[in-house]
């Protein structure tokens, strides 16, 4: 009996050996633990980034392309899995993460002569808007629905005429089902009258503008024309005008536009607003007094984190009397920070750059230069607090200065003072009338229509833009 037990007892304590180095084996696949101390398993997703890039403001026709998101780690089986050799070259491929595609530039700057702000603008736009009421209660146009380019064939094709057959007479077959040089044309004058760049291809913000409804381009217009009833503006012979939406800057001499400049406008929480002025004076070199909502919501945050930010930004703080105080001295946690006036000196680093054109007028916007003169590059450029930023403002300011308001500076003129870093204010004997208008859809005296995406939202609303 005693062998007996001894052979029983042994045999317990084998088994429970056995079962002890099964589990100790299967330990590592079963403890997530183990799993995220260990080299990662090549059938997982590679690893987000700590930190994502920022995701800029995204317009309504181009909008940039996101990074999709991290898949989440796959879910640890409880059965053995077979190990799998993995090679540096598939670690490596596992732990790179592709660059996400950078939004392409469909936008164009119109090389129209035509202003977008004329004498009649106002009675061709309600006439257009009468048109697509028209269009509208006849049913619209068609969706065309999926990319198409030259040598396409087939129904889509007709219907890509139908839809442009109804904005444009001049297309007479709407039931060809090839692609010809007819209908690239008709792209290209599209194109042209949405201020894409004119490729003749049907893809991207080409498509979505030609799916617009046609309901909603008649809510364009008739907005447009509404808005522009409040207008009262004095054109002359030579003017300035900023359409908002198509964030551009036109100067008119004689009905025509000599130059056009792309601009920056007012971002979606400080619009720029609809105004009229003249411009009295060009700056060169100037300084920037900071507004007392940016000195509250933006240069007092920064200062309460890092307190050489006035320093390093070249930003003075005067108080009441003008005198210079000590940016250190300022409780920038209380409201009497905003009772200081804050300049920043002229330079290289100045927030409007080295060229301001002054507009006296009540929402104390104006049009300037801009150091992020890249920015000039997006196809989305409502990016300011109000203001107007506008690219090539040194030819602009020539333009102002060429003797026909009163002083004359050339442009290379203009640059010499420029790099002498000396201020100067070169008041115009006679002022050029400036209007800044919100035209999300208008017609030219000629009858051709143009679309501008409503990013401020006033068509929905029937708003005027404001600052």
């Amino acid at each position: 009996m005693r062998m007996k037990r001894i052979s029983w007892s042994c045999s317990v304590r084998f088994l429970l050996g056995a079962m002890l180095t099964i589990v100790a084996m299967d330990a590592p696949l079963a403890a997530p633990k183990a799993s995220r101390d260990s080299a990662p398993a090549t059938a997982q997703s590679p690893p987000a980034p700590a930190q994502s890039p920022p995701a800029a403001a995204s317009p309504p026709m181009s909008a940039p392309t996101e990074a999709a998101p991290a898949s989440p780690a796959a879910p640890v089986s409880a059965a053995p899995a077979t190990a799998q050799p993995t090679s540096p070259a598939t670690t490596q491929a596992a732990a790179r993460k592709p660059k996400p595609k950078p939004a392409p530039h469909e936008m164009a700057l119109s090389d129209d002569p035509t202003p977008a702000l004329q004498p009649q603008t106002f009675f061709t736009t309600s006439k257009a808007a009468d048109r697509y009421r028209q269009i509208v209660d006849l049913g619209g146009w068609p969706v065309v629905g999926v990319s198409l380019r030259p040598g396409a064939k087939g129904t889509a094709v007709s219907t890509l005429r139908r839809r442009l057959a109804a904005e444009d007479d001049s297309i007479v077959d709407t039931a060809k089902q090839k692609w010809d040089a007819d209908l690239t044309a008709a792209v290209k004058r599209f194109q042209f009258r949405m201020g894409l760049k004119q490729t003749g291809v049907v893809a991207g913000a080409t498509l979505r503008e030609l799916d617009v409804p046609a309901e909603v381009r008649f809510h364009q217009l008739e907005s447009s024309a509404r808005r522009l009833t409040a207008l009262d503006f004095a054109f002359g012979p030579r003017y300035i005008v900023v359409n908002i939406p198509s964030t551009a800057v036109d100067a008119v001499e004689n009905d025509r536009v000599v130059r056009r400049y792309a601009a920056i406008v007012g971002d979606l929480e400080h619009h720029s607003p609809e105004v009229q002025a003249k411009v009295g004076a060009v700056d060169i070199n100037p300084t920037w007094t900071v507004p007392v909502s940016i000195i509250k919501n933006e240069i007092a945050p920064k200062m309460l984190k890092d307190p050489t930010y006035l320093q390093r930004s070249h930003i003075r703080v005067l108080n009441a009397h003008g005198a210079e105080v000590d940016p250190r001295s300022v409780d920038w946690a209380s409201e009497r920070a905003t009772h200081y006036t804050l300049r920043q000196d002229s330079g290289a680093d100045n927030s409007l750059g080295s060229i301001r054109i002054s507009m006296p007028n009540p929402y104390s916007v104006y049009m300037h230069d801009t150091p992020s003169r890249n920015l000039f590059a997006n196809d989305y450029r409502f990016l300011s607090h109000g203001c107007v930023r506008v690219q090539g403002v040194v030819d602009l300011a020539a333009w102002l200065l060429d003797g026909e308001s009163g002083p004359q500076m050339s442009k290379d003129e203009i640059t010499k003072k420029i790099a002498s870093g000396e201020r100067e204010e070169v008041k115009l004997t006679h002022h050029v009338p400036v209007a800044w208008v919100y035209m999300t859809g208008w017609a030219s005296a000629d009858g051709m229509v143009h679309f501008r995406d409503d990013v401020y939202g006033l068509d929905e609303i029937g708003g005027i833009a404001e600052q």
